[in-house]
């Protein structure tokens, strides 16, 4: 038998303005028709630590999500070693955060050729794209240059809609409860 494995999912447009609504607790019971193992959800906006022997898991996961819930649910899935390693080198380390300032990490679904040079900017400066490395993103928006902030617009521009994005502070609580649940 093939040893589980740690990943987190990061489900796409779920619970946002109050749109697509996706309860904790029913995911957790929809998840674990899969046989996934030691689900536990991270905020409300559909990220899932779990464990699993099974490595052909987004369009799975995503196709039975949608089946329970009645709409599409894109599912992007990266192994925690990866997010752990994220965590360790600190993509954003140098920037001076302020109450404006948000860090941004955007998982691709598959690896995207742009000919967007990086790091790039918004005309207004108030979005910046710093790196593309493997499949993620890293980016910083200053909401005090800008109050109509077109950051999503730009990512799905360059890079595809095949893309969910997180604040950095999840992505450290992501990493907290992967310590905590070790």
């Amino acid at each position: 038998m093939k040893i589980k494995e740690k990943y987190i999912a990061f489900l796409r447009g779920i619970n946002v303005g109050g749109h697509h609504k996706v309860p904790m607790d029913d995911l957790c019971v929809t998840l674990k028709k899969l046989k996934l193992t030691n689900i536990v959800t991270i905020l409300n906006s559909g990220n899932i630590l779990f464990e699993s022997n099974d490595n052909d898991l987004e369009n799975k996961i995503s196709t039975h999500l949608e089946k329970s819930f009645g709409f599409p649910i894109p599912t992007i899935i990266r192994k925690a070693e990866s997010i752990t390693s994220l965590l360790n080198t600190n993509p954003f380390k140098g920037i001076k955060v302020n109450k404006d300032i948000r860090l941004y990490v955007s998982f691709l679904k598959k690896n995207s050729n742009t000919e967007l040079k990086l790091p790039w900017k918004s005309v207004d400066n108030s979005y910046v794209i710093l790196e593309k490395k493997d499949k993620i993103i890293f980016s910083v928006l200053d909401l005090s240059k800008s109050k109509t902030p077109k950051a999503m617009e730009a990512l799905e521009k360059y890079f595809g809609k095949d893309i969910t994005t997180r604040n950095w502070k999840t992505i450290e609580r992501i990493g907290e409860k992967l310590i905590t649940n070790e």
